[in-house]
């Protein structure tokens, strides 16, 4: 996976290079300073976007048992931040999430279960999101190889989101429950309590269908305000980009960077799709790079942050005597550099058996 994610980046930071001397470095820089203060509203958009989402993670918990929603905005640009900036193909943050939400006073069961949930619910509405900016574009009279890849992906991705939700429903517990009884060799694997416990409080939040709808709600409108950092872009760049316009480039770019995965930070498949993208609607490619670079710029001004933020979490829960061992450094160490290590590896998994997290 690691030699993957370095061919990657190196395939990456070539394709972002070749656009860049194709389309002219002073053609982009120009575009890049047409944009002005749309750059930063556009760090603001992306600021506003990553704390709704914690709100839309935060209403999936049970009533009875939440966290201060401060604590799961908090731990949401955590998220962010490590998933945006670090090679942990974009899932890595999220169990750092996770774990860090059991700081918090969540159960490790609960906080596993509700990030899963969390991740399914985003899943489900950028699928949504993806098949409304496909609709929109149809609609608006685009036809070409974009429809047509763009469509073969959701019908692949279509299978892997009903996959997705089945792994943490019976199904994934019995594959979890007999890879532990084939691999497992010592006391310390024997989790099966806590696996009864994790997959538990998932059919308890599925089963508040309520919650469930009012989670997709909330992330649906998170993507509509992340379609403001390319209508602002654009528009402050002398663009006359309308916002259906604006919400087929960003639905469509998202689904590409999704699909990129593998690579840190979608590097030259952002840049691509925003190129093809912007295209349909008569916007150069100077002016598409532009604006993946101002969404880098955002990238840097909501991650870094939030790195900040992780490592003052981490210093504090040191500090505290919860966990000495438990540093900035040794948790990228567990996740960058894994280290052949048997015991559990996220906060869920030595939840007690009770699930009281006492």
């Amino acid at each position: 996976m690691k030699r993957l994610t370095t061919l990657g980046l190196i395939a990456g930071l070539c394709t972002v290079i070749g656009l860049f001397v194709s389309s002219g470095p002073e053609a982009v820089a120009a575009a890049l300073w047409a944009s002005g203060w749309g750059a930063v509203l556009v760090v603001v958009a992306r600021f506003v976007a990553v704390a709704w989402a914690g709100l839309g993670w935060w209403v999936v918990f049970p009533r009875g048992e939440r966290p201060l929603l401060r604590d799961c905005v908090s731990v949401r640009f955590v998220r962010e931040g490590v998933n945006t900036l670090l090679p942990v193909a974009q899932v890595g943050g999220d169990l750092i999430g996770a774990r860090l939400l059991t700081l918090h006073k969540v159960p490790g069961a609960l906080s596993g279960a509700t990030t899963l949930v969390d991740l399914m619910v985003q899943a489900l509405t950028q699928f949504l999101f993806t098949v409304a900016g496909l609709g929109i574009l149809v609609a608006l009279g685009g036809d070409g190889p974009i429809v047509h890849y763009v469509g073969l992906g959701l019908v692949v991705a279509a299978p892997a989101l009903v996959a997705f939700y089945l792994v943490q429903r019976r199904f994934g517990q019995s594959l979890l429950q007999a890879a532990i009884n084939r691999f497992a060799g010592g006391r310390e694997w024997r989790i099966f309590g806590a696996v009864d416990v994790l997959f538990e409080r998932l059919r308890g939040l599925y089963a508040a269908r309520g919650r469930i709808l009012t989670a997709i709600g909330t992330h649906l409108f998170g993507w509509i305000i992340g379609t403001l950092e390319v209508w602002i872009a654009l528009r402050f760049m002398g663009y006359e980009v309308g916002f259906l316009e604006a919400i087929v480039i960003e639905s469509l770019a998202q689904a590409v960077r999704g699909a990129a995965f593998a690579v840190p930070g979608a590097l030259g498949a952002q840049e691509g799709g925003l190129i093809a993208l912007c295209a349909v609607f008569g916007i150069p490619a100077e002016a598409a790079l532009a604006l993946s670079l101002i969404k880098r710029l955002a990238d840097l001004a909501v991650g870094l942050p939030s790195l900040m933020l992780w490592h003052a979490m981490e210093d504090t829960n040191a500090e505290q005597g919860r966990n000495p061992a438990a540093g900035l450094g040794a948790t990228l160490r567990a996740y960058v550099r894994p280290r052949r290590a048997h015991g559990p590896a996220f906060g869920y998994a030595a939840a007690p058996v009770d699930g009281k997290g006492e």
